[in-house]
């Protein structure tokens, strides 16, 4: 009787937020007590049979001002005496399964929180993909001046959806939220531009915003290999109609992603081999290597200006992907749409963790429990409530809720980057420091290494097929040891350092060639006596935590737009940003720089030349010795966001 009485309070337990409860109907107490003759009924079987028991499924075509109709399927509450709110997610990934009498699996990710708050719950392809009709375009330009029925984008197809929904789905309250997490987080921020009064409020997560600069395609002009390959193959390949089913993904033939890319030799190799001409976007990247109006026209961060709903934007420390976007698209809203209601919320996670995971660790790093539930129970569904069921008040929200990595704990802020920070040089120095006094040495000083394309230097130090999430906090032990790939440390730290904001790499560098990339990432030593628990799986006693690490093609070191060459054995300034951190390094533990020209296959090789990297043949690829100079008058330094206290 016991076991019957917990389960059936399972059924409508959502973290710490009380929801309205019904009694379970005739059927769920069937199965439960069914379920019971045998074992225990698991907290995820519990809540699929409730959705099923208070939830009914549609299906319907939604027609577009141009006459293209998108396949959408619709999960309304069975309570029809009050009127509910919608929450709305548009995909190119599917909205499967398909089929009226087919459930999404809400139940078994945090979405089913809205479940228990009684959201109908809207999933749409969009245009091109999957069941809807239309073509599919990556990253659909915004087209600001609309003036025909044709002119569309992803934002007047949000509109025309929405509208669709108020006044056809039954028993909805007028009140609109969108939510999507990666390239649905694209699909969220577009839709804040639709302009649709209904719509309240938005959630951008892990957003796509700039495949050039920062997001999944490019960091600082370096393509990203490992990932856009997968990612265009799944994408690029024409679909002659609509269709449920899941496009295959590229046979690699292999387990080992390293080998497979060198092997390949270069860009202009795959394309030949795998692409061909009817992998539409990955043609048009090989064909536009620089910061052009392209990538330009595919941006979206020009264009938030004037948003009238409230915005929630959430994002990973450690995400892989986009953490960029995340990071980007709230700065931008707050420079260009001030009187915009505008939070953002970053945790611990790699890409989506905070819908995946319980975000206690990210592979060997601890970050400790609750950290999802905090996030769910008093941020997302508060935020969502406010707006769209009027149950709180969203100015006692915090502008920023950041997760301070290293001391691990929820920290809000007034704004981000936060007012009380300090931007303080660390200088790079003479046998492998790293200190903030700067050096005073007259004579010349570098550190230098061969870079040779031939035998990069790996992002992660196993043999694996897909690209790993852990790599955004694994020990780069394995990199120190490499003859290529610099390091500066400081002694033990006296007192903890908080750094809060970008992190900007000021280096003065010579190279013996052309071109060169360059790979810093911050690190943290841990004590060489620490240790989680007694029956930690990975020595953790001198773990080298990467903390952030970041590319940049040295050729765009002046502009994205206008590539330049270097001019060899020169001594040159190479200065960008890297995505801002939250952490705090403790008492005890040591700061680590390390910089290298090769991080393979996560970003593709650099000839080492000025040549077109998308065309080039394996002969241009060549060694180069770098140098980078750490003397009175070339001081090569890192400029850290110091958090005052």
């Amino acid at each position: 009787m016991k076991t019957l009485t917990k389960l059936v309070a399972l059924l409508f337990t959502c973290g710490s937020l009380s929801a309205q409860t019904t009694s379970p109907t005739e059927l769920e107490t069937a199965l439960i007590n069914e379920k019971n003759s045998t074992s225990a009924l698991s907290k995820t079987e519990a809540d699929s049979v409730w959705t099923v028991n208070n939830y009914y499924k549609i299906e319907r075509y939604t027609p577009m001002r141009d006459g293209v109709k998108l396949f959408t399927s619709i999960y309304i509450p069975k309570d029809s005496s009050q009127k509910h709110p919608i929450m709305l997610m548009r995909t190119p990934y599917s909205c499967a399964p398909y089929g009226e009498g087919k459930f999404r699996p809400f139940w078994s990710r945090n979405t089913k929180c809205y479940l228990k708050e009684k959201y109908i719950m809207v999933i749409q392809d969009v245009r091109g993909r999957y069941m809807s009709e239309g073509v599919f375009e990556d990253i659909r330009p915004y087209i600001e001046n609309k003036k025909t029925k044709n002119d569309i984008d992803e934002a007047s197809d949000t509109y025309d959806a929405i509208d669709w929904m108020i006044k056809n789905i039954p028993t909805n309250n007028g009140k609109v939220g969108v939510s999507g997490i990666s390239y649905p987080g694209f699909y969220s921020t577009m839709a804040a531009l639709s302009g649709h009064p209904a719509l309240k409020a938005v959630s951008p997560q892990a957003p796509v915003t700039d495949w050039f600069i920062g997001d999944d395609v490019h960091h600082n002009g370096a393509f990203f290999l490992l990932d856009t390959y997968g990612f265009d193959y799944f994408f690029g390949r024409p679909r002659p109609k609509p269709t449920s089913v899941e496009a295959s993904s590229f046979d690699f033939n292999t387990d080992d992603n390293y080998d497979f890319f060198l092997k390949a030799g270069t860009l202009k190799n795959l394309t030949k081999k795998y692409m061909g001409d009817t992998m539409k976007f990955w043609n048009q990247e090989m064909n536009h290597p620089n910061y052009d109006e392209f990538w330009k026209s595919h941006t979206i961060t020009q264009h938030l200006k004037n948003i009238k709903p409230a915005m929630l934007i959430t994002g990973g420390l450690f995400d892989a992907e986009d953490c960029w976007g995340a990071w980007n698209t709230y700065k931008v809203i707050e420079k260009q749409s001030p009187t915009t209601i505008n939070k953002i919320v970053m945790g611990p996670w790699f890409h989506g963790g905070w819908a995946k995971s319980d975000g206690s660790h990210l592979g060997n790093v601890q970050f400790g429990k609750g950290v999802n539930d905090y996030y769910y129970n008093n941020i997302e569904l508060r935020f969502f409530n406010t707006y769209l069921k009027g149950e709180v008040n969203i100015m006692a929200l915090p502008e920023a809720n950041i997760f301070m990595t290293g001391e691990n704990k929820w920290t809000t802020f007034k704004e981000w980057p936060p007012q009380h920070v300090e931007t303080k040089a660390i200088y790079l120095n003479e046998k492998e420091g790293l200190s903030f006094t700067k050096p005073t040495n007259a004579s010349t000083s570098f550190s230098e290494y061969v870079s040779n394309p031939a035998k990069p230097v790996p992002y992660t130090e196993d043999v694996h097929l897909k690209r790993t999430r852990e790599y955004m906090t694994d020990d780069q032990r394995f990199a120190s040891r490499r003859p290529d790939v610099l390091i500066f440390k400081t002694d033990e730290l006296e007192n903890e350092v908080t750094l809060t904001g970008p992190v900007i790499a000021d280096l003065l560098v010579s190279i013996s060639t052309t071109d060169a990339d360059f790979v810093v990432k911050l690190i943290d030593v841990f004590p060489d006596t620490f240790s989680y628990t007694d029956n930690d799986k990975y020595p953790m006693g001198g773990y080298q935590m990467l903390v952030r690490g970041e590319v940049m093609r040295g050729k765009f070191r002046s502009s994205f737009e206008k590539p330049e060459a270097f001019t060899p054995e020169k001594i040159t300034q190479v200065k960008f940003e890297l995505p801002d951190v939250a952490h705090t390094f403790q008492k005890g533990h040591r700061m680590m720089i390390q910089i290298q020209s090769t991080w393979f296959p996560l970003v593709d090789r650099n000839p080492q030349q000025f040549v077109d990297i998308y065309h080039c043949d394996e002969k241009d690829f060549v060694k180069s010795t770098i140098r980078i100079y750490h003397d009175g008058k070339n001081a090569s330094s890192i400029l850290l966001p110091i958090l005052k206290k």
